[in-house]
C-alpha cells in the first residue's frame, strides 16, 4: 500500500481507497502450448451450436431456431475430466454453395482440415439427406478421424431411429439430445478417447499473447482487417452487415509479435434495444471487450461518424480498455473528403483526443503495418505507473499555478496524490473538499500533457477530508 505523508490518515477522510489487484497485477497467464481441436461441423440447424453450448457448459455460442446464424469458424476452450481441449463451431456446411454460403461453407473445410477430431452433426429427427451424405464424402478426403453425432435425440424412440445411420459409413452413431444433455457425458468421454495426447503444461512460462477486440458499428470492415493481418481467410466478408456474429478468435503474427484478435459483431443498436440472435451478439461483443486489454474501433473513413460509432468508443472507455481508433477504406477517401473527415475529428472526437489514430485500408493493406506500434504505444500506456514523489511534486506545481476556484469562501487544496492503480491508470486525490467537475478534467488534460498516456483512458477521483464533528472527532460528510 502506498505509504502517505506525516500527519495524514485514510479514516479522514470519505470513502475508501481500493489499492486491490488490477487485471495488469495479476500473475501472467501460463502459456501451455497447443491443445486439442474439435471441429463440430454438418448441414446447417441441425444443432451444432447448441452441442457446442452443451459441450463447454455455458450458453456462449449464439443459438436461434433459424439456418445460417453461425458463419465464421468460432473457438471455445472446453474442459472435461481434467483435459483441456478447443472446440470449433461452424456454420452450416452445403454442396455447391454460392456467394456468402460458400464462404460459410469454406470456413467448415478449413476447421475440419485443422481439427484433431471431427463431430459430424446429424439431426436424427430428418435423418440422413443428400447433404448429409455429400458431407460425408468431403469428410472422409480430409482423413480424419470422425465421430457421428445423432442429435435431436430427446427421447428413447427418437434414439432408435439413429439406427438408420450406419448407412453413412462413419462408424457407430452417437444418439444425444444437445438441448436437454442426454447422452452428451457418455460422448464427451469418446471425444477424450479420440483426442491426441495433451502436451504438459509448462510452469513459469511466458505471457500469453496481448488480447485485441475488433469492434465497430456494422460493414465497416473488421472481418477484412482480420483477414488482411492473418494472410488467409479467418472470418466470412460479405457486402451485407451483419455476417459476424460470434467473436471470432485469431492468433496473428505482426511485426515479430504474435497477437490474438476478436472479430465481434457489428454493434447497430444498444443491447437492451436489441432481440434474437442480435441480442446475444451484442453480449458475445461486450464480453469480447470486457475480456480484451486494448480495442481497436474501426470507422468507415467515407461516412460520417455515426452515434452508433460513438457508442461503440463509449463501450471501450467504459470499459477501461486500451484504444486504438483505426479509419478503415483510407484508400477511397479523397483530398475534400479528408478535409471534411478532418473538421469532424476536430468536433465530434473531441473527448477521445488522446486516443492513437491510425489510417489504413483493410481491403488493399495500406498502412496495416502501423497497426502493431500504435498498439504498443496505448498497452504501455495502459500499464504506466507514475512515481508517487513525481505525482505529487507535479500535481504541487501545477495547483499551486492553477489553483482550484474559491467555493464556499475559500478553494480546496490537494493534500496528497497517488496511482491507485494501473489497466487502466486511476489515480486518487486526497483534498480538503471536493472539486468541480471541470477542474477535474483540468487535472486530467495536464496529466497527459505531461505524462503522455496515449491511447489509454484514465481516471482521476477525489477523496475529501471529513468535516470534524462536536469535539473535533471525525464525521462524514453528508
Amino acid at each position: 500500500m502506498t505509504d502517505l505523508p506525516a500527519g495524514l490518515d485514510l479514516n479522514d477522510f470519505e470513502g475508501g481507497l481500493d489499492f486491490s489487484a488490477t487485471s495488469s497485477d495479476s500473475p501472467d497467464e501460463q502459456f501451455t502450448g497447443p491443445v486439442p481441436v474439435v471441429a463440430v461441423v454438418g448441414r446447417p440447424n441441425v444443432g451444432k451450436s447448441t452441442l457446442v453450448n452443451r459441450i463447454i457448459g455455458r450458453r456462449q455460442a449464439v443459438v436461434e431456431d433459424v439456418a445460417g446464424v453461425t458463419r465464421d469458424r468460432v473457438p471455445y476452450d472446453a474442459q472435461w475430466n481434467g483435459r483441456r481441449f478447443t472446440v470449433v463451431d461452424t456454420g452450416g456446411w452445403e454442396p455447391d454453395a454460392r456467394d456468402r454460403a460458400a464462404a460459410i461453407a469454406n470456413q467448415a473445410e478449413i476447421a475440419v482440415q485443422t481439427a484433431d477430431v471431427v463431430l459430424f452433426v446429424v439431426d436424427v429427427t430428418v435423418g440422413a439427406t443428400d447433404v448429409d451424405e455429400a458431407a460425408v464424402r468431403m469428410l472422409r478426403r480430409s482423413h480424419k478421424p470422425v465421430i457421428l453425432i445423432a442429435n435431436k435425440a430427446d427421447n428413447q424412440n427418437l434414439e432408435l431411429e439413429a439406427v438408420s445411420l450406419w448407412q453413412l459409413g462413419l462408424g457407430e452413431p452417437h444418439p444425444i439430445s444437445a438441448l436437454h444433455g442426454r447422452g452428451s457425458g457418455d460422448l464427451l468421454d469418446d471425444i477424450l478417447a479420440a483426442l491426441p495426447p495433451t502436451p504438459p503444461v509448462t510452469e513459469g512460462g511466458p505471457r500469453g499473447p496481448r488480447r485485441v477486440a475488433l469492434v465497430g458499428r456494422p460493414n465497416v470492415g473488421k472481418s477484412s482487417l482480420l483477414n488482411r493481418l492473418a494472410k488467409e481467410e479467418r472470418a466470412v466478408v460479405d457486402s451485407v452487415a451483419g455476417t459476424t456474429v460470434d467473436p471470432v478468435d485469431s492468433l496473428v503474427e505482426m511485426d515479430g509479435e504474435l497477437w490474438q484478435f476478436v472479430d465481434t459483431a457489428g454493434l447497430r443498436r444498444r443491447v437492451h434495444q436489441a432481440s434474437g440472435t442480435e441480442y446475444y451478439a451484442s453480449l458475445r461483443t461486450a464480453g469480447a471487450v470486457e475480456a480484451a486489454e486494448v480495442a481497436v474501433v474501426l470507422l468507415d473513413s467515407g461516412d460520417t461518424i455515426s452515434e452508433q460509432d460513438q457508442r461503440v468508443i463509449s463501450q471501450v472507455i467504459e470499459a477501461g480498455r486500451a484504444l486504438v481508433i483505426a479509419y478503415n477504406k483510407w484508400d477511397l477517401v479523397d483530398a475534400d473528403r479528408r478535409i471534411f473527415l478532418d473538421k469532424e475529428i476536430d468536433r465530434d472526437m473531441k473527448r477521445v483526443q488522446w486516443a492513437v489514430r491510425v489510417n489504413i485500408s483493410a481491403k488493399t493493406g495500406r498502412a496495416v503495418d502501423k497497426l502493431a506500434p500504435a498498439l504498443r504505444t496505448a498497452l504501455t500506456s495502459w500499464e504506466q505507473r507514475i512515481p508517487t514523489g513525481a505525482l505529487n511534486q507535479w500535481i504541487t506545481a501545477l495547483t499551486q499555478a492553477t489553483p482550484h476556484p474559491v467555493r464556499g469562501g475559500r478553494a480546496p487544496r490537494v493534500l496528497f496524490a497517488t496511482q491507485a492503480g494501473v489497466a487502466p491508470p486511476r489515480f486518487v486525490l486526497f483534498t480538503t473538499g471536493p472539486f468541480d467537475a471541470g477542474y477535474l478534467r483540468f487535472i486530467e488534460r495536464k496529466l497527459r500533457e505531461e505524462f503522455g498516456f496515449e491511447g489509454t483512458p484514465i481516471e482521476v477521483s477525489v477523496k475529501p477530508r471529513k468535516k470534524l464533528g462536536p469535539g473535533g472527532r471525525g464525521k462524514a460528510h453528508g
